[in-house]
């Protein structure tokens, strides 16, 4: 299976401009932009043919070419990110069996997360989409819930049936539980990790569908596949003791700085 891996990156976030190319301190207090990080996880994940940044913003180029990624420059005028990698996969040529959606702003996501997500996507024939869910902890699961009561809009949350194809994402905290858990309990929530991989026919089909009421509300993309019917895989894939967290926010920023130094990432 030929494998793309694509990171698509914008300068003019919304809710956090400039965002690809802030940066983090790792262990050894050098610091790397955002960009760099996520670029830099992407090198680790076995099996992949091609590597690339997709942008429509010189400084990024600039930023990316400098650490020596290869950049597909592309339209200003998407809205996210799976419509960045549809272009960009059109722009190489196509020809690639998987493509997958390294957002951005997941540095801290492991490799084998990736691997486990493009494994799934092949052994489901009947999935367009595949996207990694990771079993909450209490730590992670309240950080959640700390976000959304402090008014932040953090990380998404999954719910799926018993073939594991998708039901709902939300930015809010599903589902619902007044259970309280310790430090070290599974939940009954799914955390969803911000990838992506998907097949080549339906990338190409989803920018020409219209933004429907969900994913206008939400502001997650994936949610179009689910309003225009497709199937939506969700992968479970293990920790292995890793912390993961997106940056979604500026209060984000210490936050990983200091999973990356707990883990000696540097």
């Amino acid at each position: 299976m030929s494998v793309l891996i694509v990171i698509p990156a914008r300068y003019a976030s919304t809710r956090y401009p400039g965002k690809p190319l802030v940066g983090l301190k790792g262990a050894s207090g050098q610091s790397r932009s955002l960009i760099e990080r996520s670029w830099r996880a992407a090198q680790e994940v076995t099996g992949v043919a091609r590597v690339v940044v997709a942008t429509d913003d010189d400084r990024i180029k600039d930023a990316a070419e400098a650490f020596g990624a290869e950049v597909v420059m592309t339209s200003p005028d998407w809205m996210n990110g799976t419509e960045r990698c549809a272009e960009a996969h059109a722009v190489l040529g196509g020809g690639y069996d998987t493509v997958v959606n390294l957002q951005g702003d997941a540095p801290l996501t492991p490799h084998w997360f990736i691997e486990d997500l493009v494994n799934g996507l092949r052994d489901a024939p009947q999935a367009e989409i595949a996207t990694p869910v990771l079993r909450c902890d209490a730590a992670t699961l309240n950080g959640l819930l700390d976000d959304r009561k402090a008014g932040r809009v953090g990380g998404t949350t999954a719910v799926f049936d018993t073939a594991h194809q998708a039901l709902y994402f939300s930015k809010e905290v599903i589902p619902f539980s007044s259970a309280t858990y310790a430090d070290d309990d599974e939940t009954p929530v799914f955390h969803h990790v911000g990838v992506y991989a998907y097949r080549p026919d339906a990338l190409a089909a989803y920018p020409t569908w219209a933004t429907g009421p969900l994913e206008r509300l939400e502001g997650l993309e994936q949610l179009r596949f689910m309003e225009n019917g497709r199937s939506v895989l969700c992968v479970e894939v293990a920790a292995k003791g890793r912390h993961f967290w997106e940056l979604n926010n500026p209060q984000d920023v210490p936050k990983l700085e200091r999973m990356m130094v707990e883990m000696g990432i540097d």
